[in-house]
């Protein structure tokens, strides 16, 4: 009847989804109560399933009591339309978090609370994600899915991530831990993003490239406003990686400091790499309108690689590039504009040839070290003898420190090239090429081509005791595979005419086989016994110091290296059988100088000190067998090194073309860097301590000691900052590594990533002295002055012995001033040095009433022009270590009893 509602029904509770409906059974005998925490979550439920099925009872109550029987059915349906959303706005509500109390998730059988609550936020962190469920909670259809009936998804296996490292999402846990939870709180933020234009690819970009392809891209970049090559673009890496030898390159300009790194770089085979530090450097890519310049951070790291920079994920995405492989480009926005970048194919694949040759030739070098512990006697190398093996594969080359470019030497012939400067401009580059094939016979491609330098220019003689009793060793034996190598280096000698076949001999001695650095044997006598029967040859090897001043501030540069230098210096026929050696085929002796021979290296500087002694100085740089050709004026090379040329052709010597490298700017001579700038340190030395691990016992100090020694003249107060490193090698029961000595490396390791460019000394130029008197080391910095600018030129630090440590402060300022002085004689004698010293130095010394040792001292100075001034304000950074001269410690005292 109209206006009457039906009666009210009788709510019933629905029963719990999954679980069979609760039955009001009388509680038996003996069971136990349920605890009150199970009867709260029970509870809880109930009020959840009626919460969920509130808004449906809401309409079905609203219908059966409120709504007229005269309305049809298609009014009762809109009506319920209009309240059915209610559904949807409490699943967003949920989403915001807003209703978490009432948000109940199956518990799984056999895991606990806590972990039922992870599994819950990975489902729901896939559902945002619209990897599980779409917005409702419905599993969304998949490819192969009939309809959504009766296909079910295949089980998942698991899930693998991406491998990442670095300090790019944070350099502690700390801040990694916060950068994870960031994209938790921001994933329910709508971004509003820029407006950018359409990037596509089409056929087009793909013209000039080789197809098909799998070529790395590697492009060329600007950074820090030098143009770096060999850039390889890695999706894949969580980090921009700049190789140390680069970072150098570009350091010289800006003299920018590394910030520390904490967080290791980690490969797919699990192999850790220590970052060296970071910095920050603007990179552009494209020009004119379409350039776009962005701040990049970049992770320096020691290693080895054939490019030069690597941009990840994040440089990347700081540019909004969009990368195509397979087009060879990189695109990115720039306004309403599209810039590209087009890869440099070519390039790639020269530095795909290196970086698998060097693994080869790694991989080689491991496997012939392995078959040479087997073939020694004894079973295996020992350890003094692994050390003698890295000490020789250290021989300081000459190499260059720029990129090169090979020269066929004759036109068409492949096996026959030779290395030029590949950034020479024409028209010198067209002169550098025409000279050297014009002097094609100054090289020697094979022994057989050494035509050897006359007897009458110079011949080596052993001058050896006659009356010393011969000594003949007894054979060793190599083994199988070594004998092999050693009848191969004899026939080679054999052939080139270096040895002959004896059998009336008074000296025999034994073959040595010694690892090159390129993975290669050579063989060695042990002329041990020989040498201790030979007067030492006091002929005098230039300094070091002295030749890499010269070299510095050069426009070009032309490094050689003689082939087989020693082999073209003739022997005295009646030494001939006193340098024999035998191997498993016989006995033979050499006719030509040989490596190994006491005073061999002093004949050899005799012989190029005799034939260039026109040059050297002035043109020209020799130690032994190293020869450097140097030009102040790049148009005046060409000219220096066919002087050069015309000399090795007027006395036979010929050259290695494979070590020669000709019209370069830069260079590594002797175990430095010079440039044009000045000097700066060899980065392989560098590299060598970086990547020391921290040292286990006495001897593997001695050799970071060393490495240190080499790179001294780059290291203010390296004997202070070293002191802790050198107490470990005192002698005691049991070697021990301590903190303080760890800290030490880690500081020294610091102050290595950025070492100064040191200046050369202009001739007759007034040099400035700057000391520091440490507690346990006095330090001294030489330097040049051009106004208020300050160059270093050269660092000198020395520890305290015994008594010196007790003197005074005078005299230890006075010990600093005479250790300088003794360790750079060659500075002082040809220089006026003004040494700067707060303390009335130059008065004491001049004094006669002064103590014994300050004496000595103003005597020994007294050869030099000093004088002595008070201390100017250091504003260089490179001499922050010296702004404080002097340290009072001060001792504790010690009661009378």
């Amino acid at each position: 009847m109209e206006g009457v509602a039906r009666p009210e029904p009788k709510k019933e509770k629905s029963p719990q989804r999954g679980r069979s409906p609760r039955r009001n059974s009388p509680k038996r005998s003996g069971q136990k109560r349920a605890s009150p925490r199970r009867e709260s979550r029970d509870s809880k439920r109930e009020k959840r399933d009626e919460w969920q099925r509130r808004p449906m009872l809401f309409e079905r109550q609203r219908y059966h009591t409120f709504t007229p029987l005269r309305k049809d059915m298609t009014e009762v349906l809109e009506a319920m339309e209009q309240k059915i959303h209610l559904i949807d706005e409490i699943e967003m509500l949920i989403r915001a978090g807003y209703l978490k109390e009432f948000v109940y998730h199956d518990r799984v059988k056999g895991k606990g609370r806590r972990r039922c609550r992870e599994d819950s936020e990975e489902r729901s962190d896939r559902d945002e994600e619209g990897e599980g469920r779409d917005g409702r909670g419905k599993k969304p259809r998949r490819d192969g899915d009939k309809g959504g009936h009766g296909g079910e998804a295949p089980m998942k296996r698991g899930t693998i991530y991406m491998i990442s490292g670095g300090p790019t999402d944070g350099d502690s846990n700390r801040a990694r831990k916060k950068h994870a939870r960031a994209v938790k709180r921001k994933r329910e933020e709508v971004g509003i993003t820029a407006r950018m234009p359409v990037i596509s690819f089409k056929t087009e970009d793909a013209e000039g490239v080789v197809l098909p392809h799998n070529d790395a891209f590697v492009i060329t970049a600007e950074v820090a406003g030098f143009d770096v090559k060999r850039v390889f673009i890695d999706t894949r890496s969580s980090v921009d990686v700049m190789f140390y030898d680069c970072f150098v390159q570009i350091n010289k300009e800006l003299n920018m400091e590394l910030k520390p790194v904490t967080t290791a770089l980690y490969s797919f085979n699990g192999g850790e790499v220590m970052p060296m530090g970071e910095v920050s450097l603007p990179v552009a890519l494209g020009s004119g309108e379409l350039r776009k310049v962005r701040m990049v951070r970049f992770v320096v790291v020691g290693a080895e690689s054939s490019y030069n920079i690597i941009m990840g994920r994040t440089s990347l995405n700081a540019f909004q590039a969009v990368v195509s492989t397979y087009h060879m480009t990189i695109k990115y926005p720039v306004g309403e504009n599209v810039g590209e970048i087009a890869g440099d194919q070519l390039t790639s694949r020269s530095c795909y040839q290196t970086t698998v040759s060097n693994n080869k030739q790694l991989a080689k070098r491991q496997a012939e070290s392995k078959g040479e512990e087997i073939n020694r006697p004894g079973g295996s190398r020992s350890k003094e003898d692994k050390q003698k093996v890295e000490k020789g594969k250290e021989k300081m080359d000459i190499q260059p420190g720029e990129e090169v470019e090979e020269i066929q030497m004759i036109e068409g012939c492949e096996g026959r090239k030779f290395r030029i400067g590949k950034d020479l401009e024409e028209p010198i580059r067209s002169r550098q090429i025409q000279l050297v094939r014009e002097f094609a016979d100054v090289f020697a491609y094979t022994a057989e081509e050494l035509t050897g330098i006359s007897a009458e220019v110079i011949e080596h003689r052993l001058n050896i005791d006659l009356s010393v009793r011969p000594v003949k060793q007894k054979r060793r034996h190599h083994g199988a595979e070594m004998d092999k190598i050693i009848e191969q280096e004899v026939e080679k000698l054999l052939g080139a005419r270096h040895i002959k076949e004896i059998q009336f001999l008074e000296w025999l001695s034994n073959t040595v086989m010694v690892s090159k650095a390129e993975g290669k044997w050579r063989m060695c006598i042990d002329f041990r016994d020989l040498n201790k029967e030979c007067p030492k040859d006091l002929y005098p090897l230039p300094r070091i110091d002295q030749l890499v001043d010269s070299t510095a501030g050069c426009e070009l540069l032309s490094l050689m290296d003689a082939s087989q230098g020693y082999h073209q210096i003739p022997l005295a026929r009646e030494d001939w059988k006193w340098v024999s050696f035998v191997t498993s085929r016989g006995t033979y002796c050499y006719v030509v100088m040989p490596f190994g021979l006491k005073n061999a290296g002093a004949t050899y500087q005799r012989l190029v000190d005799k034939i260039f002694k026109e040059q050297l100085g002035r043109n020209m740089e020799v130690y032994v067998d190293d020869m450097l050709v140097k030009s102040k004026e790049e148009l005046d090379h060409v000219r220096d090194l066919k002087e050069t040329f015309l000399t090795l052709r007027r006395y036979g010597m010929k050259l290695n073309p494979a070590k020669c490298s000709f019209g370069v700017r830069s260079g590594k001579f002797l175990g430095y860097l010079v440039t044009k700038r000045g000097i700066q340190v060899n980065p392989e030395k560098v590299r060598a301590v970086m990547e020391m691990k921290s040292p286990t016992n006495v001897k593997e100090v001695q050799i970071l000691a060393g490495r240190i020694a080499g790179l001294s003249r780059f290291i203010s107060k390296v004997a202070e900052k070293s002191g802790p490193l050198f107490k470990t090698l005192k002698k005691s029961a049991k070697f021990q590594w301590t903190e303080e000595a760890q800290k030490a490396f880690e500081e020294l390791r610091g102050v290595l990533a950025n070492l100064p460019l040191l200046a050369k000394p202009i001739q007759g130029e007034e040099l400035v002295l700057y000391i520091s008197i440490g507690e346990r080391a006095v330090s001294s910095v030489l330097l040049r002055e051009e106004g208020i600018a300050q160059f270093p030129i050269y660092y000198v630090s020395r520890v305290m012995q015994g008594a010196e440590t007790r003197y005074s402060e005078m005299e230890k300022c006075a010990l600093a001033v005479a250790v300088t002085a003794r360790k750079l004689r060659p500075y002082f004698l040809n220089h006026k040095v003004k040494v700067r010293t707060n303390m009335p130095l130059g008065e004491t010394l001049g004094r006669p009433s002064v103590s014994g040792r300050l004496v000595k001292w103003a005597v020994e100075l007294s050869e030099y022009s000093l004088t002595y001034k008070p201390r100017r304000a250091i504003k260089a950074q490179v001499l922050a270590d010296f702004i404080q001269e002097g340290t009072k410690v001060e001792e504790e005292s010690e009661g009378l009893w």
